[in-house]
Order: structure tokens, then C-alpha cells, then sequence
């Protein structure tokens, strides 16, 4: 307490000129109608940056929030897409859909390997099953190839072993997507009848003849066209829309019909 008597005599003029100095810029401000708004307009300024502030750092941290927002309309969006029967549909009957889209992140990824995988955060526990597609918000990603109950590994479209049916836009020639192990950003749609014009810039995407994935899922565009030893077919080689050495999030298509038509396939070969 004498501290604090002490330091209120030693300052005492410097306290007195304070005072004096705010209550007249206070009857300044509220009298003049130019200082009171220039007043209020700096400290709306001043409030408003520090609210910009504020809101920016709680929009930094809200991010994955906003993120898996994002992922479930576009996952919504996405199975509306998959199973429109026209192009004017707004509604859809949810008991006769013939996909079902699931979302999940990648945990690793390899893209430099003859045959690379990507490790996915769900597996059995969600539903996720063998052989469904996966793919990202600009194209086709690989097929599932095992799960367990939390975990799903998945065939890149960057392995050897990978075969996926695909098409020119629209048009029915199709062939065989492949990789040559060659460069991480080009695949190879091979066996492309020779019938078809293309040209460099043309865009490939999934054939009708997946029972995998829908029709028309973007894969890449043309790099470069090549005819075969026989002259018959055209290998062609196509630069990848996705960076397959940056994904994030990643939509898993469940083909509900899948089982029923790999059935029947089945049984009509039985027979022949």
C-alpha cells in the first residue's frame, strides 16, 4: 500500500496531465461530430482486426472439421451421381440404388514399386469388402484387395497387376488400363481398336464393362498414341489426372449389384 501511495505522489503531474488529457478529448469527441466518427471508425477498425484475427486462427484449427463436412455432402453428391438413371433426376429411391459410396484417408501410400499399395483408415468394420473401387474427388485410385477390421489395403492403378476396363469419352472403344512401371504420372490403355479417331488431349475415362466401378469415372488424358506390333490396336499412353504422390481423402465405391452379376456370369460360363 505505501508502494503504491509513494508512486501516486512521485507521479503526480504526469497522472493529473492524463486525466485531464482524456476527459477532453472525451467532450472533444462527443461534441464534433467529425472526431466522434473518425473515433468510433478507428476502433471498429482495430475491433474488426482483432476479430479477423481471432476467426482466422479458429477457421485454422477447425479445418478437418470443415473437411469431413465437405467429404460427406461430396460423398452424398457422389452416390446421387452414380445412380442417376437420367440427366434431369433430383430425387432418387435409396432402396434401388446400385452404389453406395463410403469415405476414408489414406494412412500410406507407395507410387515408385512394380506393385504399389495404399493402406486405407477403414476396413470390415465399415462395410469395405474385396474388389471395390476407390477413388478421389479427380479420378480412379485402384480396386480393394484385402481389409481387416479397421484397415483396407488397396491395388494402386500403379501395379503391374492392375487391369481396369476404360474408354475414350464418349465414345464405346475401349481397352485395358495398365502401367509399365515407367513414370508415376502415366499409365497405358492398351488394345484400343485402331478404328477409333484420338488425339492428344482426349479424355479417358472408366468403360461400362467394370462391375467395379460406375461408367464414366475421369482417369487421365492422352499423352501420347502408339500403334501395336500388328498394326491392329493402339497402345496409348495417358497422363493421370490424380497426383498419385499427394492423396488425402479417397471415396470407396460399393457396387451393391457386384455379387449378383459376377454370379450369373458364372453360372452362364458353367453352362457353355
Amino acid at each position: 500500500m505505501q508502494q503504491i501511495i509513494s508512486f501516486l505522489i512521485h507521479y503526480k503531474n504526469l497522472l493529473l496531465y492524463v486525466l485531464l488529457m482524456t476527459i477532453a478529448l472525451a467532450f472533444t469527441v462527443k461534441s464534433h461530430s467529425y472526431h466522434h466518427s473518425k473515433f468510433f471508425n478507428s476502433s471498429n477498425y482495430i475491433s474488426g482486426s482483432i476479430y479477423q484475427s481471432s476467426n482466422n486462427i479458429s477457421s485454422y484449427f477447425g479445418l478437418d472439421e470443415e473437411n469431413k463436412k465437405l467429404l460427406e455432402e461430396n460423398k452424398k453428391l457422389r452416390s446421387l451421381l452414380f445412380n442417376q438413371k437420367t440427366k434431369n433426376i433430383i430425387a432418387i429411391d435409396t432402396s434401388s440404388l446400385s452404389y453406395k459410396i463410403s469415405i476414408a484417408q489414406v494412412i500410406k501410400n507407395s507410387y515408385i514399386a512394380p506393385q504399389n499399395y495404399i493402406t486405407l483408415s477403414v476396413g470390415q468394420n465399415q462395410g469395405i469388402q474385396q474388389d471395390m473401387g476407390v477413388i478421389t474427388s479427380k479420378g480412379i485410385l485402384g480396386i480393394v484387395e484385402s481389409t481387416s477390421p479397421k484397415f483396407t489395403i488397396v491395388q494402386s492403378i500403379l501395379n503391374t497387376k492392375s487391369t481396369i476396363n476404360a474408354k475414350i469419352k464418349n465414345t464405346n472403344y475401349f481397352g485395358s488400363l495398365v502401367w509399365n512401371t515407367k513414370k508415376h504420372d502415366v499409365v497405358q490403355l492398351v488394345d484400343v481398336s485402331r478404328r477409333v479417331s484420338l488425339k492428344v488431349g482426349d479424355t479417358i475415362v472408366t468403360g461400362a464393362m467394370s462391375s467395379i466401378f460406375p461408367e464414366n469415372i475421369p482417369i487421365g488424358t492422352i499423352k501420347k498414341v502408339n500403334l501395336n506390333t500388328s498394326k491392329s490396336f493402339y497402345n496409348i499412353d495417358i497422363t493421370l489426372f490424380n497426383d498419385m504422390t499427394n492423396i488425402k481423402n479417397v471415396y470407396i465405391i460399393n457396387h451393391l449389384n457386384k455379387r449378383e452379376i459376377q454370379q450369373l456370369e458364372m453360372e452362364t460360363n458353367n453352362v457353355k
